[in-house]
């Protein structure tokens, strides 16, 4: 059995439409994943059955034969162990090294580099 606490990109992918909409159908997260990705329905309805049977989602009767879907684990305490293991994983546990490839990159705008700056004048005071 996969710990709960590491979902799978496809997993988090479901758990992040939970989060958002839940409860939710497997028509409904079908629809919301594929305005971004190409996931066929039976792949979609197999995917949150095993999540199920993982305790990462509950689920409870619907409309007709079908049943609604919440996420099972907590979505701050799930981010932070996502995060905490790409760091790990990508950046052998370096947070310096993180921030600085994230800003080394042209998708940090100026904006962007502003509101770290705020942060991390807030982090200086406390």
């Amino acid at each position: 059995m996969t710990s709960i606490a590491k979902p799978s990109p496809a997993e988090t992918a479901i758990l992040q439409v939970l989060w958002e909409h839940e409860p939710c159908s497997v028509k409904a997260i079908h629809e919301r994943l594929s305005q971004t990705k190409s996931v066929g329905y039976t792949t979609t309805l197999k995917q949150i059955q095993r999540m199920h049977d993982k305790g990462l989602v509950t689920r409870v009767p619907g409309e007709g034969k079908s049943y609604d879907y919440s996420a099972a684990v907590d979505e701050a305490s799930t981010k932070s162990r996502l995060f905490d293991r790409f760091v790990k994983t990508a950046f052998e546990d370096s947070v310096p090294d993180l921030v600085m490839h994230a800003l080394g990159t042209d998708k940090a705008s100026p904006d962007d580099i502003e509101k770290i700056r705020e942060f991390l004048e807030k982090l200086d005071k406390t």
